[in-house]
């Protein structure tokens, strides 16, 4: 495809991807003192049995990491998993400081800054390990024994980060006993693999500026790159669009082969004619192979 069509249909994808407006969650809950450390719930609706408690899908937004976009992008997407059955708890965290947007450069010339370290982790295993007791409190119509974790390119990152924290380093500080009691993860075009997504300068450096800088790179990739926390033991499948210019399919490819070579066999699907934002668009029909793929692991 030639570029100017490519970038062109993903500026497509992308506007109608956040074209639909927010959508009002259903409860809020705090999971610490700061303003950003909160989860918006859903409760089922649509196809949910009555009677039945539904399985928990987990939401980590993208936006690289960086703070313009934070969880109201995602919220039509949550609403969409409502209506298919699910209940949702949409988790907001700690992202950098500075305005601009996926593409912008790095903090050095003047661009947003892509997450804090060690903030964005400390918010999710501090979100993650909160979410039973908040759910039985604020959405019992929920199982917390189902819970499947599911996010959008650097939330997709954040949720293969939070099913590997039990194979983190023995001295990280958010490194558990035993694997997190998840039915499974649906990455969706995730920034699985740092090495690859630096060498592709993916979403302007993102992962770079995550791990606090060039210098900081190496050091601190063991305690956050997925790729390099395998295997996990945890039901995990990617999604990814195989036109994707935000995050390429090469990032997702080399995840699969990391996994494989550590033992561990992961599900890969890869959709034709898809790039980025389909995934969490509602009106695209990539959106409803997500919902699929998140029930075959949550009922």
């Amino acid at each position: 495809m030639p570029e100017d069509v490519a970038a062109a249909r993903a500026a497509a994808e992308e506007e109608s991807a956040f074209s639909h407006p927010p959508v009002d969650p259903d409860a809020i809950a705090s999971y610490g003192d700061h303003p950003d450390q909160v989860i918006d719930f859903y409760a089922p609706r649509g196809e949910a049995v009555p009677g039945v408690l539904a399985p928990l899908v987990v939401v980590l937004h993208g936006g690289a990491w960086r703070a313009p976009y934070d969880r109201r992008h995602v919220t039509p997407f949550a609403d969409f998993l409502a209506r298919r059955g699910f209940a949702v708890a949409n988790v907001e965290y700690r992202r950098g400081a500075q305005g601009g947007d996926f593409g912008a450069a790095d903090s050095g010339t003047g661009g947003p800054v892509a997450g804090r370290w060690p903030d964005t982790f400390d918010d999710v295993a501090a979100a993650l390990d909160a979410l039973p007791a908040l759910v039985r409190e604020v959405l019992p119509q929920a199982d917390a024994r189902r819970i499947v974790v599911t996010g959008h390119s650097a939330g997709g990152h954040l949720a293969l980060w939070a099913a590997a924290r039990h194979v983190l380093p023995a001295d990280a500080p958010w490194r558990t006993d035993r694997p997190a009691p998840l039915r499974g993860v649906v990455a969706l075009a995730p920034i699985a693999d740092f090495a690859v997504a630096d060498k592709l300068d993916v979403c302007g450096g993102a992962p770079r500026q995550l791990l606090g800088g060039a210098v900081e790179f190496a050091e601190r990739q063991p305690y956050a790159d997925p790729a390099l926390l395998l295997p996990t033991g945890i039901a995990t499948t990617v999604v990814q669009g195989r036109t994707d210019v935000v995050v390429p399919q090469a990032v997702a490819e080399s995840y699969a082969d990391a996994a494989a070579k550590a033992g561990e066999v992961i599900g890969l699907t890869l959709l034709e004619d898809v790039g980025h934002f389909p995934l969490i668009d509602p009106a695209a029909d990539a959106c409803a192979v997500v919902a699929e793929e998140i029930a075959q692991l949550a009922w």
